[in-house]
């Protein structure tokens, strides 16, 4: 208790912030991220066309899967935030934190998209593991049976992937991934540190719950438009399979012409309800369950002043 008071909060409580806020609204949304990745495949391999919509995506996975089939991947979901959501908050706050001007002023937006650009880098790197992971339990159920991985955890399918893939599949489609991470963290990150800061510049809002729901809202809905192709190509290429030693994409920029040609260029926005009801409550959950931490954080190290964000 002799560092109650420090008068400012330390950098490894805003990575345990930062995990704890991502993992707490994963437990949420997990369904609505696995909705997402089911409609992103749909229409490759074998699954062709699987799902017309978002309702019918459900409606398949919980006639053929049971109710508990839309939590599948949840260990791989709670892993990549405690990976991926632990390092670009903690890297995003204590940079904030960092580039504040002497008087406590904000630094600006295009410095925001920088401090979440690197965070998102940084954040994706460490976290591609857990995601490639997750991206392989939540599209298993819409495989053949005879084709399925049947990953039984997290820790089964990255012991699985190291085993029979070797370990550097693990990183497999980084490039894409990082790309997708500095996208929305970009957009997420900064465009809620701006969108919080101009309400609280009016005279409707406080720094309060109200104010964090909106700003998140407007961040979710900037993020999904940015980030979806990006996301597209990711999922792809991290859940394809080698067939006669060959990819089934070359990279990310092949993803891009295969779905536009084969599908049409509104395709690199396929799935973009679940995606957008997904993104949306998990920055809306995530920076609400944020906040809270950090006004907690502030009261025991003795902090005034603004949050961080």
């Amino acid at each position: 208790m002799g560092e109650k008071k420090l008068g400012y909060i330390p950098n490894y409580a805003r990575f345990i912030m930062g995990g704890s806020a991502g993992m707490g609204a994963t437990v949420f949304v997990q369904p609505l991220d696995l909705v997402k990745n089911r409609m992103q495949m749909s229409g490759v391999g074998g699954a062709a066309k699987a799902h017309k919509s978002s309702l019918h995506a459900i409606a398949s996975i919980l006639r053929q899967e049971g109710v508990f089939g839309v939590y599948n991947g949840l260990s791989a979901g709670l892993l990549r935030q405690a990976t991926y959501t632990t390092t670009r908050l903690g890297v995003f706050t204590s940079l904030m934190e960092r580039f504040k001007s002497p008087d406590g002023t904000p630094p600006s937006f295009i410095m925001k998209c920088a401090l979440g650009m690197t965070a998102g880098a940084v954040g994706s790197f460490i976290g591609t593991p857990a995601e490639i992971s997750l991206i392989r339990m939540t599209s298993d159920g819409r495989l053949p049976v005879e084709q399925q991985r049947k990953y039984t955890s997290v820790f089964n399918a990255l012991y699985r992937i190291t085993k029979e893939e070797g370990i550097l599949t693990l990183w497999r489609g980084c490039g894409p991934t990082v790309v997708r991470a500095v996208v929305v963290n970009a957009a997420q990150l900064a465009t809620y540190s701006q969108a919080k800061q101009s309400l609280l510049s009016t005279a409707y809002f406080r720094d309060d719950l109200l104010c964090h729901f909106v700003a998140s809202m407007i961040s979710g809905l900037a993020t999904t438009l940015a980030s979806m192709p990006v996301d597209i190509a990711k999922t792809r290429i991290q859940n394809m399979k080698i067939v006669d030693g060959k990819p089934e994409y070359r990279g990310a920029l092949d993803v891009f012409v295969r779905v536009i040609r084969q599908e049409g260029i509104f395709a690199l926005w396929k799935g973009f309800t679940p995606y957008y009801f997904r993104l949306g409550p998990h920055t809306v959950l995530t920076f609400i369950f944020l906040e809270q931490f950090q006004r907690l954080a502030k009261s025991y190290y003795g902090v005034s002043g603004g949050s961080g964000l």
